[in-house]
């Protein structure tokens, strides 16, 4: 697992390099399921009775993907959005986003289970108005804080969604598609849930492209792109970095049309594009700072991250 900053606290404050502190399942506290009536479900922290924990359903997904010792065990805990970048790309020293964007950017940000329970009013405050929660890995890990995380910053009046972390060569496109949509992927069409999100960066478990040729790669992401819309009615906003999607794509330009770009570059530009996309939907331009996980700007006024909301 490459090292990169990520920032722990829950209050909000940004951590030191390196200062990493993994949630423990056996610490978990049940979460109060947030009643926000059928438009915005609310998830259940833990497992259903009868169904696997966390820890669990990694050991499921590891046992399926090292039948014949290909593939290497997993550490859902350990992948984010971003988990991989600063280790294949670098941060540009010192940078912040530069103050002359074209238009009104608005701050956000991306948790995972690494941030465990998060002081979603105090986020709030400080000014975020958006926030990504991950939600699966492969076909069989759920994180353990998607409920407080999820359900959380809807309350807090942010406007939120779940992402899915892809692993494209432990299985399809289409069953990882539908494991994310059944537990937290979904969209409704109350202003305040944002497209679900499909994270596809280099592998954090071996070579960069998942072993997949471009051509596969490409189909595996429509895959995963086509299923969700036919489950939820929209398109995934895909998360990735330019040079990733060129080297893994061979910069496929055909996407650009129907998900919105989540672009990941630590830097002071956000820089070339990936073909196919004018623009990017979300910049996220740090991996820590002032909200906990990692930074990130909406590229446009608040206004703008409701349309995207409502479809």
């Amino acid at each position: 697992m490459p090292s990169t900053s990520r920032s722990a606290s829950p209050t909000g404050s940004s951590t030191k390099q390196g200062n990493r502190r993994l949630p423990a399942f056996a610490a978990l506290t049940a979460a109060v399921a947030l009643a926000v009536g059928v438009a915005a479900p609310a998830y259940a922290a833990e497992p259903a009775p009868g169904t696997a924990s966390p820890s669990d359903a990694a050991a499921a997904d590891n046992s399926a993907a090292q039948r014949g010792g290909q593939l290497p065990p997993i550490h859902p805990e350990l992948d984010f959005a971003g988990s991989t970048v600063a280790a294949h790309e670098g941060r540009e020293p010192g940078a912040a986003p530069a103050a002359a964007l074209a238009v009104t950017q608005t701050p956000g940000l991306d948790v995972s289970s690494y941030q465990g329970n998060v002081a979603w009013a105090t986020v709030r405050a400080n000014g975020a108005r958006f926030a990504y929660v991950k939600a699966t890995e492969g076909t069989t890990y759920t994180n353990p804080y998607f409920t407080q995380q999820y359900n959380g910053s809807y309350n807090a009046g942010l406007i939120r969604g779940a992402y899915h972390f892809a692993l494209p060569d432990r299985s399809s496109g289409t069953a990882q598609a539908n494991w994310f949509v059944d537990h937290g992927g979904g969209w409704s069409k109350d202003g305040k849930t944002l497209p679900p999100a499909l994270d596809i960066e280099y592998n954090p478990y071996g070579a960069t492209c998942y072993g997949l040729s471009q051509s596969a790669m490409v189909s595996w992401i429509r895959s995963f792109s086509n299923t969700v819309h036919s489950r939820t009615g929209r398109y995934p906003t895909i998360y990735t970095t330019t040079n990733w999607w060129t080297t893994c794509t061979g910069n496929n330009a055909s996407f650009g049309a129907t998900n919105p770009l989540w672009i990941a570059r630590y830097a002071s530009a956000v820089g070339t594009l990936p073909a196919g996309w004018s623009y990017q939907t979300i910049w996220q331009h740090a991996d820590s700072g002032t909200f906990p996980g990692d930074q990130n700007l909406f590229n446009g006024a608040f206004d703008r991250i409701q349309a995207l909301a409502n479809g």
